[in-house]
C-alpha cells in the first residue's frame, strides 16, 4: 500500500505567494447588480435572481451565474422593467456617480397617449382594491349583502 504526500497540497496553502488570481472581467450576478446600485442589498438581488426577475441575455439565471462586459440584462423592480447592459465590471463597489459609468440603461419613449391610458388604469385600480387582507369587516359585509340582495 502507498502513501501519498500532501506535501504539494500544504506547501500551496501556508506560502502567502501562491494565491489564486481574481478576475475582473466576471463577477457574479446579484453582486454586479448590487455595487452598481440597482438594488440596495445583495441579499435582495440574489432574491430577484432566484424568484425570476432577474434576465440575462433573455435567460432567467441563478444569483450565482458570472456576467461578462456586454451582457444584456433585464430587471423587473416592483412594477418596472430595466433594461441594462453591462459595460465594466467594478472592482469594488461604487458611488452613485460613479455606477452609472459601468451599465447603460435602455429607456423606452412613451408617447403622451400611453402615458395617460397608464395614469386611468392606476387610478381605476386603486379604487377595487380592499386596504386589508384576510377577515372582512362588519360594515364590508353589510356593503357585500346590499350588493348581491341578501
Amino acid at each position: 500500500m502507498r502513501i501519498h504526500s500532501n506535501a504539494s497540497i500544504n506547501t500551496m496553502a501556508k506560502n502567502p505567494a501562491i494565491k489564486k488570481e481574481k478576475k475582473t472581467d466576471e463577477m457574479r450576478i446579484d453582486k454586479w447588480l448590487k455595487s452598481v446600485r440597482i438594488f440596495k442589498k445583495r441579499e435582495d438581488a440574489a432574491n430577484a435572481c432566484n424568484l425570476g426577475r432577474v434576465k440575462v441575455n433573455e435567460q432567467t439565471v441563478k444569483a450565482g451565474r458570472l456576467i461578462v462586459a456586454g451582457d444584456k440584462i433585464n430587471v423587473k423592480q416592483s412594477k418596472d422593467y430595466r433594461k441594462l447592459t453591462v459595460l465594466q465590471i467594478p472592482v469594488r463597489g461604487l458611488s452613485a456617480k460613479d455606477a452609472k459609468d459601468f451599465y447603460h440603461e435602455e429607456v423606452p419613449e412613451i408617447s403622451e397617449e400611453s402615458k395617460q391610458l397608464m395614469q386611468m388604469q392606476q387610478e381605476a385600480e386603486k379604487g377595487t382594491k380592499r386596504k386589508f387582507k384576510g377577515r372582512p369587516t362588519k360594515k364590508e359585509r353589510r356593503d357585500w349583502g346590499k350588493f348581491h340582495g341578501l
